[in-house]
């Protein structure tokens, strides 16, 4: 009976986010010992059944023109190391004032979201800004030589703004065919969390409010959001585990 008071108060602390193995984590992080399948078999008693993901529409605008940067990726998305593989793509926030349009960059070796900008135009301009974040959080050009930044065919990948900033910054530019979601299925999975978990749940009366909303959801998903290929770490906590091990190679060497 208390371990299924306390599946249900972590259940109802993650808003019904996380399924059986994230509430294991959180369950032995706070002294249970227990199994999935138990804790499994309590949620399905309860009812207690994580929201599914839904299959986002595309909203890809080919770019016009002939250029098109070749598939790097070839759906082997996973990544050995951080600034390895980055991956772009873009949404669309829906409030009472209009659409407000959002980009995001995301780190393959954390899963860590580490550029994104918000605006009420879809364009060049927004997918660099994000690009730009991105480029700053990790410190800089010299940080991310030869990083592959992976994106679908849109317009504003293909804008001189975005080839050109790319280019000043050593990153190789990777497309996927255009109408293959599966090609780009690292951020078009991720936009489609952030979709059922924040804008299904929330309405917007302004684009200010869902900007303070989404940056909010963005800071707490890097956080917070346990990954099983991070161990179970959050990405921003198994980047820093990630560091404390080079840290400690690096001393034990000297």
């Amino acid at each position: 009976e208390q371990l299924t008071i306390a599946i249900r108060q972590l259940f109802a602390a993650q808003q019904g986010k996380y399924g059986s193995p994230r509430i294991t984590d959180d369950l032995r992080e706070a002294g249970w010992r227990v199994g999935e399948q138990t804790v499994a078999k309590i949620m399905r008693e309860q009812g207690l059944r994580a929201r599914a993901t839904k299959r986002r529409k595309p909203t890809t605008r080919p770019g016009k023109g002939r250029w098109r940067a070749p598939d790097l990726i070839g759906r082997d998305f996973p990544a050995s190391r951080l600034n390895q593989k980055w991956y772009g793509d873009g949404t669309q926030i829906a409030t009472d004032e209009g659409k407000l349009h959002l980009a995001s960059v995301l780190d393959m070796g954390s899963r860590r979201i580490v550029g994104f900008a918000m605006d009420a135009h879809h364009d060049a301009e927004l997918a660099h800004a994000a690009l730009a974040m991105a480029v700053a959080v990790r410190g800089g050009k010299e940080a991310i030589a030869e990083v592959i930044m992976h994106t679908d065919q849109g317009s504003e990948y293909t804008a001189t703004t975005f080839r050109s900033a790319c280019t000043r910054m050593g990153i190789k530019q990777s497309m996927g065919r255009v109408g293959s979601a599966l090609d780009n299925a690292v951020i078009e999975s991720w936009h489609s969390t952030l979709e059922l978990e924040l804008r299904s749940l929330e309405h917007f009366a302004t684009k200010a409010q869902a900007r303070a909303r989404v940056a909010a959801w963005i800071d707490e998903y890097n956080r917070d959001r346990k990954h099983s290929a991070c161990g179970m770490r959050s990405p921003i906590d198994y980047e820093l585990a990630l560091r404390a091990g080079a840290q400690h190679e690096r001393e034990s060497a000297a």
